[in-house]
C-alpha cells in the first residue's frame, strides 16, 4: 500500500491518488482514461463542529470548449462514502446525489452529524469509475481550546505563469485547513510568452469560467493540495474581471452584471462551498465566518462585490496625498451590511484568535520611493474611514485580530495602527500578506527598492518576492507563522524554503521573529 505518508516521506513523483492511499495503478499523475469522470479530482471545505461539504464535478474532457467537460446531456448518479480511515473499512456515511447538466455536473454534499474534531476520508463513484481519495477534517467543539490549527493560505494562481508546485508543498505540511484568498483563475486571455499554454480565450461567459476551473482542477499540484485538507474561499477581481469593483466593470463589454452572474455561478460549481453560498444571479453572498473550536474563528470578507467606485481617479491605481475622497466618512470597501455583520461577529467573539481573510492590503502602505508619497486606492488605504471602523472595533472589543491578505504577489507582514494618519497611533493587529501561487512568474527575494518601503514603511517588518504560500500554527498560547517560498515556478517540483519566520502572541499585536 502507498499511503500518504510514504508520499510525503519523499515519492514526489506520484500524484493524488497515492498521496491518499489508492492504488498504484490509479497514482499515475491523473493520466485517466478517457472514460473517467474523475479528472478534476475531489474536494472539501467549510468545516463545523459536526459537518463538511464534499465536492466533486464530472469532467471526462476537462477542456471541451462549451465548459461541460465532455459529459452527455442528462443526469449522472454519484455515490459517495465516509469513512474514519483511509482504507474505507469503517465507512460512517453513504449516500447518492445527482450531478446535473445545468450545474456542470458538479456534486456538492453538505454533511452534518460527524464527530467534532475528527478526521475523515471521502470518496465518489460514478459512470461503473472511482475517484480518488480525499481527506478532510471537522472542526474541534465550541469551547476546545486545546486544538491547534494548522492553517495554510495563499492566493493569484495563474495558469499561465507557472507551475502549482506550491500547492503541492502546501499539501505535504498536512494542513487541518487550507484558506484561498481570491484570483483562483484569471480570466485573462492568452500571453504571448506563457509558461504554460491554457485551453479558450478571455473568460467572458459561462462556458468560459467553466473551462477555465475545469483546467485549474486538472492539474496534479491543485488536485493534490485540494484532497489533503477542508478549504475555505473566498474571490478576487480575476475571478470576475480584472479591478471591478462593485457593479462597475473595468471593461463595458460584455454586459457586465450577466458576466458576474456567470462567473459567480461557475465559481460556485466548483467551488466546495454550502447552499447558503448558492448565488441568485448576479449576488452572492460570500461573507462568512468559520469557528474552531474555542481557539480561532476565521471570518472570510468579500472586498469586492459591496465596494463604492475607486477614489479620484473612479479606476484602480496609485493617488497621491492629495486625493481627499480616500477619506470621506461614508466610503466602504464592505459594503454597510458586510461591515455591520463583521462588527456583530467581533463583539460576539470568544475565541482566543479572530483572523480576517481578505483579499487587498489593509495596513497603510506608501508606494511611491523618496520624495512624495502614493496610495493604493484599491487597497484599504482608498476606503481610510471604513479602516477606522475596522480597527475600532477590533480595539474596542479587545480582539487578537490577525489579517490575512493576498492580491500582491509577494510575501508582506506589518503592523496595523488604530489610525495610521496618527504618527502616535498604536498598532492593534497584525496584517500576514501571502505571495502568489504563480502569478507574476518567479519573482525575487528582494527588489532593488524592497528596502527604500520597508524604510519609509516603518511598521511593515518582511518582504519576500518570491512565489509560495503562508503556513501558520495558532494556538491558545500563540501563533506561528513561516513564510514558504520557491525560487522558482516557471519550472516544476522546486523546493520550498522558509524565508521568514515570525510569533504573534495574544494582548501583543506585533510581530516578533522567530
Amino acid at each position: 500500500m502507498i499511503t500518504r505518508r510514504v508520499l510525503f516521506a519523499g515519492g514526489a513523483s506520484l500524484g493524488i491518488s497515492a498521496a491518499l492511499g489508492a492504488s498504484p495503478v490509479r497514482a499515475a499523475v491523473r493520466r485517466a482514461p478517457v472514460s473517467d469522470p474523475f479528472q478534476l479530482g475531489v474536494a472539501s471545505g467549510e468545516p463545523t463542529p459536526d459537518g463538511v461539504v464534499l465536492w466533486t464535478r464530472l469532467a471526462m474532457n476537462p477542456i471541451a470548449l462549451d465548459g461541460l467537460g465532455g459529459m452527455p446531456g442528462r443526469p449522472v448518479p454519484v455515490q459517495w462514502q465516509l469513512a474514519s480511515d483511509e482504507n474505507f473499512k469503517h465507512v460512517v456515511r453513504r449516500g447518492t446525489e445527482v450531478a446535473r447538466p445545468e450545474s456542470a455536473h458538479s456534486v456538492h454534499v453538505e454533511l452534518d452529524g460527524l464527530r467534532p474534531g475528527a478526521e475523515y476520508f471521502y470518496r465518489f463513484r460514478a459512470e461503473g469509475e472511482l475517484s480518488p481519495v480525499g481527506r478532510t477534517l471537522t472542526a474541534p467543539a465550541p469551547g476546545v481550546r486545546s486544538r491547534a490549527l494548522n492553517l495554510s493560505f495563499t492566493s493569484c494562481a495563474d495558469y499561465q505563469a507557472g507551475w502549482f508546485t506550491p500547492y503541492r508543498r502546501m499539501a505535504e505540511d498536512q494542513p487541518d485547513l487550507i484558506a484561498f484568498l481570491g484570483d483562483y483563475i484569471y480570466e485573462y486571455g492568452d500571453y504571448k510568452y506563457p509558461v504554460r499554454d491554457q485551453a479558450g480565450g478571455e473568460c467572458l461567459d459561462l462556458a468560459g469560467y467553466r473551462l477555465r476551473h475545469a483546467q485549474h482542477k486538472a492539474d496534479p499540484e491543485s488536485q493534490l493540495a485540494h484532497a489533503i485538507a477542508p478549504w475555505v474561499v473566498v474571490w478576487d477581481d480575476h475571478d470576475i474581471e480584472n479591478g471591478w469593483a462593485g457593479d462597475v466593470p473595468e471593461q463595458p463589454d460584455p454586459p457586465f452584471l450577466r458576466r458576474r452572474a456567470e462567473a459567480f455561478q461557475a465559481y460556485y460549481e466548483n467551488m466546495p462551498l454550502r447552499r447558503a453560498q448558492k448565488p441568485d444571479g448576479s449576488a452572492l453572498r460570500l461573507h462568512r465566518s468559520i469557528r474552531w473550536g474555542a481557539v480561532a474563528n476565521l471570518h472570510l470578507l468579500d472586498t469586492r462585490q459591496y465596494r463604492d467606485l475607486y477614489a479620484c481617479t473612479g479606476r484602480s491605481g496609485t493617488v497621491g496625498p492629495d486625493c481627499q475622497e480616500r477619506f470621506a466618512p461614508n466610503r466602504t470597501i464592505l459594503g454597510q451590511e458586510q461591515e455591520a455583520w463583521l462588527d456583530g461577529e467581533l463583539r460576539r467573539s470568544e475565541a482566543t484568535w479572530d483572523l480576517l481573510g481578505q483579499q487587498v492590503f489593509l495596513m497603510e502602505m506608501d508606494w511611491t520611493n523618496g520624495e512624495g508619497k502614493g496610495y493604493s486606492n484599491e487597497g484599504w488605504d482608498g476606503y481610510v474611514a471604513s479602516r477606522n471602523r475596522l480597527t475600532a472595533a477590533i480595539d474596542a472589543y479587545r480582539r487578537n485580530a490577525v489579517v490575512l491578505t493576498g492580491d500582491v504577489h509577494s510575501h508582506w507582514a506589518g503592523e496595523i495602527k488604530r489610525d495610521h494618519q496618527d504618527p502616535e497611533s498604536r498598532p492593534v493587529a497584525v496584517e500576514l500578506v501571502t505571495t502568489s501561487v504563480t502569478s507574476a512568474g518567479n519573482g525575487l527575494d528582494e527588489y532593488p527598492n524592497t528596502q527604500v518601503l520597508l524604510d519609509e514603511n516603518p511598521h511593515v517588518k518582511f518582504f519576500n518576492g518570491r512565489r509560495g504560500y503562508v503556513r501558520t500554527r495558532i494556538s491558545r498560547q500563540e501563533m506561528k507563522v513561516d513564510f514558504r517560498s520557491l525560487s522558482r515556478v516557471t519550472e516544476p517540483y522546486a523546493p520550498a524554503y522558509t524565508s521568514g519566520s515570525f510569533v504573534i502572541e495574544p494582548g501583543r499585536p506585533a510581530l516578533h521573529p522567530a
